[in-house]
């Protein structure tokens, strides 16, 4: 399989195939409307989900998403003719669960009868350019999952939905291919790319969203919507809305039927003109609308009628409650052929200076904290699965792995990790990831005690990243486990917190390992670090003994000033300059600010840092660099990598003259790159940039950096014939190459003005921890080899980056007699093969996905097909069955029947 997700379930039961629901009637040779009422219900932005569903703080935004369901229910019930769809199965579970068994059997019925139509059906609407691929399959699992187990076969959605995210990426449209979706909707795209759509009658095609598989396997058929997600103007009748509803007593002074009528078929004749066949989609709703659902329907219900009735003297519309697998229906029906398009949609812009690029970097710490709970959901997962019941209900209590399944798959939406949400959202999607790791870590010691064979209480000491464990600090004696939830075996370099100046390290083997001890400047409480390599087997985990030799200062040379030649491997100079985009929203051109959402920089050219730094070597493997009082750096080479690592340290980022600040690195190389630049997407296949141009549309560009401003979820390169220049990221952010040879990458944001995009308040983060503005600390690591050569390592190396080894610690050594040493697997996976995903399915399945994670051609060693042999692939599992499902585990592989779609000729 190249570059493709195969699903299987292990020794699992019947699954029904699903069916369509039932759609009205449209008329032939008429233009149909179809009217799609419809909520959209945020997963928290303005207020937390809990205040969303419940309907807590009106005084942010009057929402309530109970409410919503309840009425909308109610309508349904009251007339047979009426549709509606959902989304957000995070709230639709929450909503069905407080239901009695009376009104759960209507809601099925309604299902049933194709009443109410599930779309999407994830967990949550996602982000599309700063999530993960791995987080987004496991969040739509999750929905799809309960609405499978709840609806069976008439309640799998069709469509995917994606009304509001601020931007396309191709890998999800793939993603909705391997997941048996008939055809994709959204409502945003760049203003230049829709206008030119328009003209062309090109708002519906046919997207084909993967070079590495065979057409069609991953080409969906893709839609945009009219209005964004909102009814035509002057016809929302929603009690948040201010237009006229249908007064139909022609004896009443405001009788205004014959108005509407005439301004409906206006308005639906105007937009028919954009769309190539006679059936066009009208989205009768908004955010968190019907929560009164009885003004909708009984003024959609008087405009169905009165516009039908027109066609008595020669009116050719048709108006329908309709669903958007409807609509696609008749839109297949139709027979034509649909323009082809293979590149993605970003950047997005609303307007000539408003480019929607700076969220790809917003919230820099939460991003990071996202990528590494999706690590530990993994390991919890898979840990689960090693440690059999007891992982469950063992020595350390009873634990879950759903709870931070459930927080990781909230935590995908739009305005989660995108960081376009309100400050006191953002610390709540925290503190439910916190949440839901404190139940993971119950499982993980129970599993890990059933491995090993020792209950010792397990310490996990979350604030490494800022140098900070109170075991290691003070402890004489203590043992680290490492667990690697890789198929492949790593080697990693351990980085502890220590007081002591000398130390000895063992192995499972009771093998000496190299180790350092360095002096830490401003980092925690502890003096010292400890360092060195620790390897850990595939799908397993290896225990390391540290014992202190010494107190004091450690002896590890330090020199001051001009740091000695780094070379490993690393063939070529590389300058890397600190710098910072001003953003005060003053522009002459436009008011437009920086803010969550929008990037805006007062200048083309950003303000230095600077190029130069205070520098001290250690050990010549390392330098530390101090640019500022506020950004600092080191710069690392480990033995036996192909890697640089460039540790960041930057805030709290001044704002003493005002001016709010993007900070960027900027990595400038003698490589020959032609305006040409490389991205992924969403940690998966990679697409090829250029600067200031788009496949599809002859651009004007307006904004020379924000509008070159792509998606970074885990690396980026530039490259000529002889070289290639790969960053890889540890959290999604934003960047770019402006200059020929210049890789820029934004590394945190701090911004003074609202961007006027919903959200209300300044980029501004501040914290009882950090009062005087948030300070971040991340990693880059650079690569430079040859083209051809490039992927063999960058591939492996973004997979340990995102799913870093997990450390657990006891205190003093291991029990005598406990298994030091343990892997999954009888043998490491190929290079080329990744386990996605390892978790419990049911009593006695499991969910397994392997992925060829090397794209179609860019590896002559690795982009070709493997084979896995599933019964040799475990060491303590014994399967006795397997089924293929596809790629959202809702439906079998041989089941999953999509609708063909044909591309124009010579596309």
């Amino acid at each position: 399989f190249r570059f493709t997700v195969l699903t299987f379930v292990i020794a699992v039961g019947e699954v029904l195939t699903a069916t369509s629901g039932s759609c009205h009637a449209t008329v032939p040779n008429m233009l149909n409307v179809h009217l799609v009422p419809h909520t959209h219900d945020d997963v928290g932005w303005l207020k937390t989900v809990d205040q969303y569903f419940y309907g807590g703080r009106n005084d942010i935004q009057h929402a309530g998403v109970q409410y919503i369901l309840d009425s909308v229910v109610g309508q349904l019930l009251q007339n047979p003719e009426r549709r509606f769809i959902y989304v957000e199965t995070a709230f639709f579970y929450r909503w069905w669960k407080n239901q009695p068994p009376s009104m759960q059997k209507a809601v099925r019925q309604l299902v049933d009868q194709g009443r109410l139509e599930f779309v999407n059906g994830g967990w949550c609407m996602s982000d599309e350019a700063t999530t993960h691929y791995s987080a987004v399959i496991d969040q739509m699992t999750l929905g799809l999952r309960f609405l499978n187990d709840t609806f069976g076969p008439c309640g799998r959605p069709r469509v995917a939905w994606h009304i509001d995210p601020f931007g396309h990426a191709r890998e999800h449209a793939s993603m909705f291919a391997q997941m048996g979706y008939d055809g994709f909707f959204f409502g945003r795209l760049d203003y230049q790319d829709r206008t030119n759509r328009i003209r062309t009658l090109e708002q519906e095609l046919l997207w084909r969203a993967s070079e590495s598989l065979e057409p069609p396997y991953a080409d969906l058929f893709t839609g945009i919507l009219p209005n964004g997600y909102n009814p035509p103007k002057g016809f929302c009748w929603d009690q948040s809305c201010d237009d006229a509803p249908i007064m139909d007593d022609p004896d009443l002074e405001d009788y205004n039927v014959d108005d509407v009528v005439q301004r409906f078929a206006a308005a639906a004749n105007s937009q028919a003109m954009a769309y190539k066949t006679k059936h066009i989609i009208m989205t009768m709703g908004s955010d968190f609308q019907y929560e009164n659902a009885n003004l909708w329907y009984k003024n959609l219900d008087k405009l169905i009628r009165y516009v039908n009735t027109r066609q008595a003297n020669g009116s050719q519309i048709n108006v329908l409650y309709s669903t958007p697998s409807c609509y696609l229906q008749e839109l297949h029906r139709a027979n034509l052929t649909w323009t082809l398009k293979t590149d993605d949609f970003f950047p997005y812009a609303d307007d000539a200076h408003n480019f929607w690029t700076g969220y790809f970097t917003s919230r820099p710490a939460l991003k990071r904290y996202e990528r590494v709970s999706n690590g530990r959901l993994q390991t919890c997962n898979q840990l689960e699965v090693l440690g059999g019941p007891s992982s469950r209900k063992g020595p350390f209590g009873a634990g879950d792995s759903e709870t931070l399944r459930e927080a990781m798959a909230v935590a995908q939406h739009h305005d989660a990790v995108s960081g376009t949400e309100k400050q006191h959202v953002a610390n709540d999607y925290a503190r439910r990831l916190a949440n839901g790791w404190q139940h993971c870590q119950v499982v993980v010691s129970n599993s890990l005690a059933a491995l090993s064979g020792s209950s010792a209480g397990r310490i996990y000491c979350d604030n490494l990243n800022v140098s900070a464990c109170p075991l290691t600090e003070a402890s004489k004696k203590f043992s680290v486990n490492v667990y690697n939830s890789l198929a492949r075996p790593v080697v990693w370099p351990v980085r502890l917190p220590v007081n002591a100046s000398a130390y000895t390290v063992l192995d499972a083997t009771g093998t000496p390992v190299d180790s350092t001890q360095q002096v830490r400047k401003d980092r925690g409480y502890a003096v010292n670090e400890l360092v060195f390599q620790a390897q850990a087997p595939p799908l397993g985990y290896s225990t390391y003994s540290v014992s202190v030799l010494q107190n004091g200062p450690p002896s590890a040379s330090v020199k001051s000033g001009p740091p000695a030649a780094i070379q490993n491997k690393v063939r070529s100079t590389l300058s890397v300059c600190l710098r910072y985009n001003a953003s005060d929203g003053k522009s002459s051109i436009s008011d437009q600010a920086s803010g969550a959402y929008i990037f805006r920089p007062n200048s083309s050219s950003p303000f230095i840092i600077s190029c130069t730094a205070e520098t001290e070597s250690i050990q010549l493997q390392e330098v530390r660099q101090q640019f500022g009082p506020w950004v600092s750096q080191v710069i690392r080479l480990h033995s036996n990598s192909k890697a640089l690592e460039m540790e960041w340290t930057v805030g709290p980022v001044p704002i003493a003259d005002g001016l709010g600040k993007e900070v960027i690195t900027r990595l400038d190389s003698s490589i020959a790159s032609s305006g040409v630049f490389y991205t992924d997407s969403n940690g998966r296949e990679v697409l090829r940039r250029k600067k200031d141009f788009r496949p599809t549309w002859d651009l004007r560009q307006t904004e020379p950096v924000a509008g070159n401003y792509y998606p970074i979820n885990s690396r980026a390169y530039i490259k000529d014939d002889k070289d290639q220049l790969t960053v890889v990221t540890d959290r999604s952010q934003g960047g770019s190459s402006i200059h020929d040879g210049s890789l820029e990458i934004m590394l945190h944001r701090r911004l003074l003005h609202d961007d006027w995009r919903g959200v209300g308040e300044p980029l501004n983060e501040m914290s009882g921890v950090f009062p005087l503005g948030l300070v971040v600390r991340g990693r880059l690591l650079l690569s430079l080899t040859p083209p051809a050569l490039a992927a063999d390592a960058h591939r492996p190396l973004a997979q340990e980056n995102v799913l870093q080894p997990l450390l657990s610690f006891t205190e003093g050594g291991p029990p005598p007699g406990s298994l030091l040493e343990f892997s999954g697997l009888q043998a490491a996976l190929p290079p080329a093969v990744h386990l996605l995903t390892l978790s419990q399915w049911g009593q006695d399945s499991l969910l397994i996905r392997l992925e060829h994670q090397f794209q179609t051609k860019e590896s002559k060693e690795h982009s070709v097909p493997f084979t896995v042999n599933l019964q040799k692939l475990f060491s303590t599992l014994k399967v006795v069955g397997v089924s293929e499902l596809n790629l959202s585990a809702n439906q079998w592989i041989d089941e999953m029947k999509r609708l063909d779609w044909r591309p124009k000729m010579g596309m």
